[in-house]
């Protein structure tokens, strides 16, 4: 009877009585080093590098080439033993080091640039989901030039940082 590889991310699993079992958990400590807490030197890279240094990881993009080939949106992590890859599952967030930045594997693909969530400060929260328009005042008994202008202008911060929707 052969052991099933974990669900999530397709560690081999020991078996008793088997031999050389070191060889299996040294697989499975290599892919959790590339796997937990993630961070890679680059995304979407096509090529791998020449001289990568035991530990570097990189996010493979969609035309991969050389050893990469074939391994399409996967990670590609560089170990003692060569290259090891490993395929992201969803929801799993990758620091970029090259961006700065964090890439979110969703949908079956690699989004960057991209925040989730909302944001708390002190339990309470300050952005959540993007609202609705809001439409700017116009006319009027009693204009006050002063007030309409503070309040179109932040009504048109609001809408440059994606807080509510553009009329």
């Amino acid at each position: 009877m052969t052991a099933s590889p974990t669900p999530r991310l397709s560690l081999p699993l020991l078996e008793p009585g088997q031999s050389q079992k070191e060889m299996f958990h040294n697989e499975a400590l290599a892919v959790l080093d590339i796997a937990v807490q993630a961070a890679v030197v680059a995304a979407m890279a096509d090529v791998p590098p020449a001289a990568p240094a035991i530990g570097q990881c990189w996010i493979v993009g969609a035309a991969p080439q050389g050893d990469w080939a074939g391994h399409a949106g996967k990670l590609a992590g560089w170990t003692e033993g060569g290259w090891r890859f490993l395929m992201a599952g969803e929801g799993m967030q990758i620091w970029v080091a090259a961006d700065q930045a964090f890439a979110v594997h969703t949908g079956g693909a690699w989004v960057q640039g991209r925040t989730y969530g909302r944001v708390f400060i002190e339990g309470k929260q300050i952005v959540g989901p993007r609202a609705t328009n809001i439409a700017e005042p116009t006319g009027g008994m009693t204009v006050d030039a002063e007030a309409r202008r503070a309040i179109s202008a932040v009504v048109q911060t609001l809408r440059l940082h994606g807080l509510i929707e553009a009329s």
